[in-house]
């Protein structure tokens, strides 16, 4: 049987007015929402977002059709508001689901939000972005280094609230005890590399380590909204329960359509 640990912090930043961002920490259910659109539609979006998804922490098992149902119902929730002022939101988020029998994890992911692990070696990014700037990276135009500067790293490529057929991406990982996860919104990563997040990410509880990468990210420009989630997985057997599901990520990536907006 697993259980979670989390802690989480979020700044409007140094140059933004408004926060847009939005987060859930609702166990087993874990969220940040990057709103895009402005004052009044932006940060609605994300809340919407997270509202419809905390329905999900009140299901015992939960299943990851519970999850991609709450997806699409929040993207047509967007969508039904969207009518008076144009608006989306990128998604990310954690879940603990109870599957055939066993404990495990989904990622899921729309936009440029990220879910990372922490590894022995450093951090590991499981989500994939969607964004232009992710298109270049992986087309081998530009260098990890590069895309996080890039003056169209806000573009995405995929949101809720944008199209009404949502492409989500998601995958499945087992449940491991004494593993940490970090979701946050790109105002983190665009002003702190891997390097600079992982001793950050690895010290302390999960309320501190939250609260030091927000601070750090402020420190050095917080130039966007940032918010970070930090999720650590507790378990009585530490995921020795002989599951063959693997640990690399299940699933694959579909690019939709551009969408330029402030995420």
């Amino acid at each position: 049987m697993i259980g979670f640990r989390h802690g989480a912090a979020t700044s409007t930043g140094r140059v933004r007015r408004v926060n847009e961002d939005s987060y859930l920490t609702a166990p087993p259910i874990y969220a940040v929402a990057d709103g895009m659109g402005g004052h009044g539609s932006g940060d609605l979006a994300s809340a919407l977002a997270v509202q419809v998804l905390a329905r999900c922490a009140h299901l015992h098992p939960l299943f990851l059709e519970a999850v991609l149902a709450a997806l699409e119902e929040a993207n047509q929730v967007i969508i039904e508001r969207e009518s008076a002022n144009r608006m989306g939101t990128t998604v990310t988020g954690l879940v603990g689901l109870g599957t055939a029998g066993a404990d495990h994890l989904m990622v899921f992911n729309v936009g440029d939000s990220r879910v990372y692990r922490l590894a022995a070696d450093g951090i590991e990014q499981l989500t994939v972005d969607h964004s232009e700037v992710q298109e270049l990276l992986l087309d081998g135009v530009i260098t990890r280094e590069q895309a996080r500067i890039h003056p169209r790293r806000n573009i995405v490529t995929r949101a809720l609230g944008t199209d009404p057929v949502l492409l989500a991406d998601r995958w499945l990982l087992p449940a491991v005890g004494g593993d940490r996860f970090l979701l946050c919104s790109d105002g983190l990563f665009s002003e702190l590399p891997d390097e600079a997040i992982r001793p950050l990410l690895s010290v302390g509880t999960p309320q501190q380590a939250a609260e030091a990468l927000v601070m750090a990210a402020n420190d050095v420009g917080g130039r966007d909204n940032i918010t970070v989630v930090i999720v650590d997985i507790e378990s009585d057997d530490d995921g020795a329960d002989g599951t063959t599901m693997p640990r690399e990520a299940l699933g694959a990536q579909v690019l939709g359509g551009a969408h330029d907006g402030d995420s």
